[in-house]
């Protein structure tokens, strides 16, 4: 990004990087650098606004936030006496890891977990498919317990699940510590 933007350098550095790890996540570097300005800023922007502020061409910001309403990470807003739409992140950090998880479900899990039921119910005529169709159905079950998981967490309140995050070290402590007095060993992965 030009160091000619009138953001602050620690709100460029921000922009920038969420920029980079945008594209590492599969969105657009613009789009990211987009969502990074709302999201740290004081009030709503609209989008001249946005071009201004990131030196970016009125139609990328235009294209940029329509995807980023495709993914419901902005809220449009109006102000009083502007026909101009503004937009805003949501406010509640938990919130936008909510829409986040549920929105790569729906477009990344849901499609997958689609297709693997649909392997499952074919009739395997050999081997090979059969040794590929059982290692179709341990993925489909992980995914699968992990969505159910996803599930119950999401349902969660904000403070629920963040005290559920703050024990994760300590119930892995307690599972192994089970494992050792019961003489059981945790199945290992791969």
């Amino acid at each position: 990004m030009p160091t000619s933007s009138p953001l602050p350098p620690l709100n460029r550095e921000f922009i920038a990087h969420f920029g980079e790890m945008g594209s590492k996540w599969g969105i657009n570097r613009t789009v990211g650098q987009i969502y990074a300005l709302i999201f740290i800023s004081q009030r709503p922007l609209n989008a001249d606004e946005i071009a201004e502020m990131l030196l970016f061409s009125r139609s990328n910001v235009s294209m940029g936030l329509k995807e980023l309403q495709g993914w419901r990470l902005v809220q449009l807003r109006h102000q009083p006496g502007d026909r101009r739409e503004y937009f805003e992140a949501p406010s509640d950090v938990w919130e936008i890891f909510r829409v986040l998880a549920e929105e790569r479900r729906r477009r990344e899990i849901e499609p997958t977990l689609s297709m693997l039921r649909n392997a499952l119910l074919e009739k395997p005529t050999t081997e090979e498919e059969r040794h590929a169709q059982e290692r179709m159905r341990e993925m489909h079950d992980l995914i699968a317990r992990l969505m159910t998981w996803f599930d119950d967490v999401q349902r969660l309140t904000p403070e629920t699940a963040q005290r559920l995050m703050d024990l994760g070290a300590t119930v892995t402590k307690v599972l192994t510590l089970k494992d050792r007095i019961t003489g059981s060993k945790p199945k290992k992965p791969g």
